[in-house]
């Protein structure tokens, strides 16, 4: 999936920051996802693809974005 002229590349070291680079939902929900058991390659593309959907449906509905949403889906 590629939005605005985003390549793979750059979505998945904007998986790879969100997953690593600052404490924060994004952060806890990657860790959630290692802690029950999912490899750190398959848990980083799963975020990557978290990441693009949450982009495609601010951009779509002009919502902001809420981080509440996402600890609510992640359980």
């Amino acid at each position: 999936m590629y939005f605005a002229g985003i390549d793979q590349h750059t979505h998945k070291r904007c998986g790879l920051t969100a997953a690593t680079a600052q404490p924060g939902p994004l952060q806890d929900w990657y860790q959630g996802r290692l802690a029950r058991g999912m490899r750190e390659e398959f848990a980083r593309v799963t975020l990557t693809r978290k990441l693009a959907a949450i982009t495609l449906r601010l951009w779509k509905k002009g919502e902001r974005y809420d981080p509440t949403q996402l600890t609510q889906q992640a359980r």
